[in-house]
């Protein structure tokens, strides 16, 4: 009897530095995926609720929200990047460049830009570039992340390290705004908030009042609708065996939440230009309880452009600990600075808003 091959996934052997790779299973995103994702973390971004006030900014429908954008062009990477994963380290370089409406169908590719086996020799760290595409060929996304995967074969030959220089920050002059976007005449009582880019001040903390539970059956969901395949998150029974002895959640939903709850405080930071940096600092568990803060990094006129302006914002979310209750981010730990372990993320992003009219 022959035997049927399937995909595995990659191992960290099977990476070559160079290469690149057209991921299958183009996702044609509907208005169904956009009602789910607002049901499953509760987001309030209006251009992405409210058919008049897209008309209203110029855009042809409402968008679809930025980050499930990204979710979904990132699952379409993960069976052959991360489906073997011990986990997703970190992001960089994050651009969004093109609204995505419902009824598009996005497709991703990506190069692997950097290799680096581990001292233990039983995983590496691989860094990808992925850029995803509309229907048209047009990118409307692209980022940078790095992930360890486990090796298959730990006698496998050890390849050249090769970690890639990359941007700590998208500039401003790089960011890319909707050709289509039009803030003059932004309407401040569709998101219950007066305050603009003009309101904000550099050094500026606010710790977002909300907390939300996230249980089993709420990530599991939202990971499904990401068409997330990677095992840690869906195999309770391997991971039975694994340091965490549980599934953990994808943090791209943990950025999900955060970002939902950071509503309150930045009801009027209309879309996410761009992510700078992130880190998944601790693990997240279904039944954890999320809170998040958020710092105003800088605050960037764009160039051009009067009615809108930039606010690079640092986002901290933390687990089972109120926003406001965390003195410090970081702990002293044998000689050395880390994470408090309430922290499961530092994101550093960059969010455009109206400006005040002159």
């Amino acid at each position: 009897m022959s035997k049927t091959p399937f995909n595995q996934g990659r191992f960290f052997e099977d990476f070559k530095l160079g290469e690149t790779i057209i991921h299958a299973t183009p996702r044609t995103v509907t208005e169904g995926d956009a009602a789910l994702y607002i049901a499953l973390t509760g987001s309030r971004h209006i251009a992405h609720c409210a058919k008049p006030v897209a008309h209203a900014l110029g855009f042809a429908d409402k968008t679809i929200d930025d980050l499930l954008t990204f979710h979904i062009a990132f699952g379409k990477s993960v069976p052959d990047i991360s489906v073997n994963a011990v986990a997703n380290l970190g992001y960089a370089e994050i651009k969004f460049s093109h609204p995505v409406y419902a009824g598009d169908t996005l497709t991703t590719q990506t190069e692997v830009i950097g290799l680096k086996q581990t001292s233990s020799g039983k995983n590496g760290i691989v860094y990808v570039r992925s850029t995803s595409f509309n229907q048209n060929h047009k990118a409307v996304l692209s980022w940078v992340r790095w992930v360890m995967v486990h090796k298959k074969d730990l006698n496998a030959a050890t390849p050249e390290t090769h970690i890639p220089s990359l941007d700590n920050v998208v500039a401003v002059e790089d960011l890319i705004i909707p050709a289509e976007l039009d803030a003059n005449s932004f309407d401040t009582a569709v998101t219950g908030s007066q305050r603009l880019w003009d309101d904000f001040e550099v050094g500026e903390r606010l710790s977002h009042p909300a907390g939300m539970t996230v249980d089993d059956s709420d990530h599991t969901l939202a990971t499904k609708l990401y068409q997330n395949n990677a095992k840690l998150h869906f195999d309770d029974l391997s991971m039975q065996s694994s340091t965490f002895g549980k599934r953990l959640m994808y943090g791209g939903h943990v950025i999900s939440i955060c970002r939902a709850l950071s509503y309150d405080g930045l009801e009027n930071a209309l879309f996410i230009a761009a992510i700078n940096a992130g880190t998944h600092a601790n693990p997240s568990f279904g039944g954890d309880t999320f809170y998040t803060w958020t710092e105003v990094l800088e605050k960037w006129e764009i160039p051009g452009r009067e009615d809108l302006g930039a606010l690079r914002l640092r986002m901290v979310g933390l687990k089972n600990q109120t926003a406001d209750s965390l003195e410090s981010t970081y702990i002293e730990q044998d000689g050395k600075q880390r994470y408090h372990a309430n922290v499961v993320l530092d994101l550093d992003y960059t969010v455009l808003m109206p400006r005040k009219s002159k």
